[in-house]
This record gives structure tokens, C-alpha cells and sequence, in this order.
């Protein structure tokens, strides 16, 4: 299997998510999405800032209300297409990360971030207070945490980051490829066709109550040994071999 890398690479603009670059993203991140090779997806950045989220040029009164209604809604689509793939997405970051570009952070499945990475909800100090991204924060952080970074827009360090669950990893920025590729690499070793029905499974059930959680995974179990590649790795485990994946 292999990965797609994606790159933010508009750093004179530290990486804003204008409506041009949220609609590349889109394009990016569903491009031969069901390709059996595909295994995981790396959204990165050039420069010092990952993503200091909306260009606010595009949200000033020279742009009217649908233009404004499109931005955001394109923006949400993108961050709730992320849970939807059938294969991981990784972000890897590198830098700042504000507003918008901390809410693609926290939309992705895994984080591995380097020590030198911040992350702030800073819109409410120019007025603008960042609701679409607290639903991405509100999700992957403490309660009081995220209402912190919204009310305030102070940073988070990357260790902060760490410690409340919003990034998966802290590593030197030295280490951060490897470490991101070693994830990556581990992942490409799995099925995908299994991987694709844990991830959905794993985002369904983390919005129902405990009883209708289990009452889903329990089924989703069964359906699982239903698989082909399910038979294929138990059989492969109990003959200590490793398994030949159909995907």
C-alpha cells in the first residue's frame, strides 16, 4: 500500500483555507479515494504555519452573504469528509496551527505534531468567535479546555496539546517525518477493508449512548468474521503465519 501526502503550500499566506485551497483539499483528499493501494492520507504544510485557518480577506462586507455561507459550508464538509474516508488521515504539523487550521487538526485521526507546534482558537479577539472549529475542539478536548483556548484564544503548546488529547504525538522536529511515516508504515501493514469498517464504526458509535455503542460494535463484530480478510487473519494467527490481505 502507499500514502498520498497533501500539502498546504501557500506559506506567503501562511496556509489560509481560502475557498480555493478548502476546495483543492476536498479534491485532494477524495482523489481515487477506493483504490485498494491507498492506505492512509498525510495532510502537511509548507513554512513556519501549518494553517492559520479562513482567509479573512474573504470574509470582509466585500464579499456577500453567500459567498461568506460557501466558505463555511465547504469548510465543514471538508472536516467532516476527513472522519468519513475509508482510510486514516494524519496530520502532520510543523508550526502554528489557528482557528480553521487547529479544527483540521482536531478533525483528522491521528496528530503527531513537533515541540515547536501551537495550537489557538484566537477568533474571538478580532470578533469573529470560532464556532464552526469548536465543534472539531469541543470533540477531541476536555470541555473546560476547549472553552479556554475559545474564550481566551490563547495558544496551547504542543506538550499542552498532548496532555488534553488533541494531538496523538509530540516529537522533535528533526524526528518528525520518521515518526510520522513509522505510523504510516504500521498502518499500510493492516487490511484496509478492515481498517475502512473500524474507522466508521469507531465514529458511529462514539455518538450513541453506551448500550446502543455496544449493541452496534457487537454486530459490527460479527459482521466483520463475515470477511474475507477477517477468516484470513485469524487463520493466519493460529497458523503463525503472516496474513496475505485481499483488502
Amino acid at each position: 500500500g502507499f500514502y498520498r501526502n497533501i500539502i498546504l503550500n501557500n506559506p506567503r499566506k501562511r496556509n489560509a483555507l481560502s475557498l480555493s485551497m478548502l476546495q483543492s483539499l476536498r479534491e485532494d483528499l477524495l482523489h481515487d479515494v477506493k483504490s485498494k493501494d491507498l492506505r492512509v492520507i498525510i495532510i502537511s504544510a509548507e513554512g513556519p504555519v501549518f494553517c492559520s485557518g479562513h482567509d479573512l480577506k474573504e470574509l470582509s462586507n466585500e464579499d456577500d452573504v453567500k459567498h461568506h455561507s460557501q466558505v463555511f459550508e465547504i469548510c465543514a464538509e471538508v472536516m467532516t469528509l476527513i472522519q468519513k474516508l475509508p482510510v486514516p488521515v494524519i496530520a502532520k504539523v510543523n508550526g502554528l496551527a489557528t482557528a480553521a487550521g487547529c479544527q483540521l487538526v482536531a478533525s483528522c485521526d491521528i496528530a503527531v505534531a513537533s515541540e515547536k507546534s501551537q495550537f489557538a482558537t484566537p477568533g474571538v479577539n478580532i470578533g469573529l468567535f470560532c464556532s464552526t472549529p469548536a465543534v472539531a475542539l469541543g470533540r477531541s478536548l476536555p470541555r473546560k479546555v476547549a472553552l479556554e483556548m475559545l474564550f481566551t484564544g490563547e495558544p496551547l503548546s504542543a506538550q499542552e496539546a498532548l496532555m488534553h488529547g488533541l494531538v496523538s504525538k509530540v516529537v522533535p522536529e528533526d524526528k518528525l517525518e520518521e515518526e510520522t511515516m513509522k505510523i504510516s508504515q504500521k498502518i499500510c501493514k493492516s487490511s484496509k477493508s478492515i481498517l475502512a469498517l473500524g474507522k466508521a464504526t469507531f465514529y458511529r458509535q462514539m455518538t450513541q449512548d453506551l448500550d446502543t455503542a455496544y449493541k452496534i460494535t457487537t454486530q459490527v463484530m460479527v459482521d466483520n468474521l463475515t470477511l474475507r480478510d477477517g477468516q484470513e487473519g485469524i487463520e493466519a494467527f493460529i497458523q503463525k503465519r503472516k496474513p496475505v490481505w485481499s483488502h
